[in-house]
């Protein structure tokens, strides 16, 4: 099992699988929104996910058509996304995550609009936007 909370441990959830996706998204909103050069997500199954503490404290963004962001809304931590096109799965922002689950190999999304003073130093594909299916 994997578990995370936000910065002021009023959220917290619990994973019952599988991270299955891990990517490091560049684009300018996801800088903007984790406040920094890039923002890194494991995916899970949404079956899987479950929040055990905190539901009243959980706000969302609907930061475009497609992607409804949720965090805490007391500290502000980005807790996970939501992506219309997916409905079986969560992004959850590795950052909330607890201790050093088992990830399966990482890329880079959205290098396209990456920071300018960001220089890669981590290894992964790289993607203009996204992976072609």
């Amino acid at each position: 099992m994997i578990t995370g909370q936000c910065e002021c441990r009023k959220v917290r959830f619990e994973i019952h699988g599988e991270i299955n996706d891990y990517s490091h998204c560049h684009c300018s909103q996801c800088r903007r929104m984790h406040g920094a050069a890039f923002a890194t997500f494991g995916g899970v199954l949404k079956r899987d996910f479950k929040f055990t503490s905190g539901t009243d404290e959980i706000t969302h963004y609907a930061s475009s058509d497609d992607h409804d962001r949720l965090f805490c809304r007391i500290c502000g931590s980005n807790i996970l996304v939501d992506l219309s096109a997916e409905p079986d799965a969560r992004y959850v922002a590795m950052g909330v995550i607890d201790g050093n689950p088992e990830l399966p190999e990482g890329y880079h999304i959205f290098v396209g609009s990456k920071a300018p003073w960001y220089a890669f130093d981590n290894p992964g594909e790289q993607f203009h936007t996204v992976p072609e299916e």
